[in-house]
C-alpha cells in the first residue's frame, strides 16, 4: 500500500495526527494548511486521494473542491465540523466522494479512505448502451444519438448502475446500497429524486420512455 494522500487542514494538530496515523498504515502524506497551497499541490496530479477541510483560510474547501473538479477526478473526502444536510449535499454534489464530520474516530476515517480508494480504482473502460444512449465509463460521458448529456457525478453513477443491470428491476434499497453506499443514512426518497433528475435530462428531452417504474418494486432500464 503506497497510496499518496494530500491532507488540506488548517488545524495543524489535527493534520499532524492524521499524518501520523496514515503513515503508520503505510500511506505517503503531504500537508497543506490553507486552501490556496492545497489547491496548488492538488493540481500537480501526484495524489491518489485528498482529505479536504471545508473551513480553510485563503480559499474555502468548497472552492478548492470546485476548482479541482474542473480538471481532475482524484478522490476527495471532505473533513468538517459542519454537519448540516445542506453542507453535505453541497459537497457531494460538487464532486466529493465522501464526507466525514469532526470529531471522528480514526478507524472510521481509515475505513472510508480504503472504501473510496477501492471504489475509484481504475477499471477497464466499458461502453454501456440502451435505446440509443451510450455511457462511456472511461471518459465518464453520456450521449444520446450523438448528443452529449451533462450529468452530475451522482446522476452518472446511478445511470451507470442501472445500465449495468439492464433489464433487471432494482429496488430503492439496492440502488442506495450500491450508488450511495452501504452506510448512507439519508432518506430513501433520494433515489426517486435522482430518477426524476435523470428523466428530466433523458426521457423528457428525447421524448422516450427510458427509465421505467415497476410500482411497489423499483426501477428498470429496458432496451427498447
Amino acid at each position: 500500500m503506497h497510496s499518496k494522500i494530500l491532507i488540506i487542514e488548517d488545524e495543524e494538530k489535527i493534520a499532524r495526527f492524521i499524518e501520523l496515523e496514515l503513515s503508520y498504515e503505510g500511506y505517503t502524506t503531504t500537508k497543506a494548511f490553507d486552501g490556496r497551497t492545497g489547491l496548488e499541490l492538488a493540481e500537480t496530479g501526484e495524489f491518489d486521494l485528498i482529505l479536504l477541510d471545508i473551513m480553510l483560510p485563503q480559499l474555502s474547501g468548497m472552492e478548492v473542491l470546485r476548482r479541482i473538479r474542473r480538471t481532475s477526478s482524484v478522490p476527495i473526502i471532505m473533513l468538517t465540523a459542519r454537519d448540516s444536510i445542506i453542507d453535505k449535499v453541497s459537497g457531494l454534489d460538487s464532486g466529493a466522494n465522501d464526507y466525514i464530520t469532526k470529531p471522528f474516530a480514526i478507524e472510521e476515517l481509515l475505513a472510508r479512505i480504503r472504501t473510496v480508494l477501492r471504489n475509484t480504482a481504475p477499471e477497464d473502460t466499458e461502453i454501456l448502451s440502451a435505446s440509443g444512449l451510450l455511457l462511456d465509463t472511461g471518459r465518464r460521458t453520456v450521449t444520446m444519438k450523438g448528443k452529449m448529456i451533462d450529468l452530475t457525478k451522482r446522476e452518472f453513477d446511478l445511470l451507470h448502475f442501472l445500465l449495468k443491470n439492464k433489464g433487471m428491476v432494482l429496488s430503492r434499497e439496492i440502488l442506495l446500497e450500491n450508488v450511495w453506499g452501504f452506510d448512507y443514512s439519508g432518506e430513501t426518497n433520494a433515489v426517486d429524486v435522482y430518477i426524476r433528475f435523470l428523466r428530466g435530462k433523458i426521457d423528457e428531452v428525447f421524448n422516450i420512455k427510458f427509465i421505467h417504474t415497476v410500482r411497489g418494486v423499483g426501477y428498470v432500464i429496458k432496451d427498447e
